[in-house]
């Protein structure tokens, strides 16, 4: 392979997961592996795409074969596959589509892809949500020590929202958060399902409590419109964290570090915040989406917390602290007037500012 075929190769690997749940939406993560029918897409278990590893080599991130027929190959051949066994050229130019990437040459049109069967069941099923008040899902985030408003349009509550956790397996029904995932233009796309104990304010006692459904690539859960300025994380409760301590400032979970460093930012924005996770992950989707919103003309500032992720240091180093910290990494612009990194704290707290994490 050339040496730009190498590197796309490369960094799709980076993204094994981001490029099945595109590609090969009717499969499921089990393990280090996406388990699927076959190349076609088609449900079933014959077909296993590796999701983590080394670069290159046998046991690289993106290999895949199927037990059924003895095929193996890697993510470009999933690519191809999935827009109908497009020439070489042009699965270059769908992945590079894929990460963002600059084409060499004047781009074709770009491949449209026709609204899935997953889509419409997330469409239909976020609509049969109800407002989080009262219940499991406000308590599950309240228990978080997240005291926004969760008067959002893109969160409801679903009382039995059902949970399957292979093809095999019995179909079960627990109480969960639904989030709508959108697109700059505020089309939904997908629905991510957080299913939670129906007894305590906890995550569902299963393999998998969280799973997205429709179209993740590019797009997030937004919290308030973003037009100048905007905080970019992964996970909702961090996000929730995040905008109850900075609740002025424009916010979106993109749910996992593989898809934050793929979102799509608007042309609008001055400056960018990304609510970092303190691990290797947290590095790569920083890395990633600061060049992005760079080449577009974009200020990028990371916002790092003091312990793993913006949750943990409401949750352990309570409120005040976790703001002075989060106002302190703050561009003077983006600061409210009625605040100050070092005056504002709750009733009975203290504020000092606890040491920066690492990135």
């Amino acid at each position: 392979m050339s040496k730009d075929t190498n590197e796309i190769a490369r960094l799709l690997s980076r993204h094994a997961l981001a490029v099945c749940q595109t590609y090969l939406p009717n499969g499921r993560k089990t393990g280090n592996h996406w388990i699927i029918g076959n190349l076609s897409g088609d449900k079933g278990r014959s077909m296993h795409v590796r999701l983590h590893g080394s670069d290159y080599g046998p046991g690289a991130a993106g290999k895949w074969s199927d037990k059924a027929t003895g095929e193996h190959g890697d993510l470009l051949d999933i690519i191809a596959a999935a827009n109908g066994g497009i020439s070489f050229p042009e699965t270059l130019d769908e992945a590079r589509r894929f990460l963002s990437l600059p084409r060499p040459n004047p781009p074709p049109p770009a491949t449209s892809f026709l609204p899935s069967e997953h889509a419409a069941k997330a469409m239909r099923l976020f609509r049969s949500g109800k407002n989080l008040h009262g219940t499991q899902a406000e308590r599950y985030l309240r228990s978080r020590a997240i005291t926004a408003s969760l008067e959002y349009e893109a969160l409801r509550f679903h009382p039995n929202c059902y949970y399957r956790e292979d093809d095999d397996a019995p179909l079960q029904a627990f109480p969960a958060l639904l989030a709508a995932i959108t697109d700059l233009s505020g089309t939904l796309t997908g629905v991510n399902r957080t299913w939670l104990d129906p007894a305590t304010p906890a995550l569902a006692s299963i393999l998998d409590p969280r799973r997205a459904m429709g179209r993740m690539i590019g797009h997030g859960v937004r919290f308030g419109v973003a037009h100048d300025v905007l905080i970019a994380g992964e996970g909702l409760e961090t996000m929730l964290s995040i905008r109850t301590l900075l609740p002025w400032i424009p916010a979106v979970s993109a749910l996992t570090a593989d898809h934050l460093a793929l979102l799509r930012l608007p042309l609008s924005l001055r400056r960018l915040y990304v609510a970092l996770d303190n691990d290797p992950a947290g590095d790569m989707a920083w890395a990633a989406l600061s060049r992005t919103a760079r080449a577009q003309g974009t200020a990028a500032f990371p916002l790092i917390p003091a312990l793993d992720d913006w949750n943990g240091d409401l949750r352990q180093l309570g409120f005040a602290a976790s703001r002075d910290l989060a106002l302190a990494q703050l561009h003077p612009d983006d600061i409210a007037p009625v605040l100050s990194p070092l005056n504002q704290s709750a009733p009975g707290e203290e504020s000092p500012i606890p040491a920066r994490g690492t990135a």
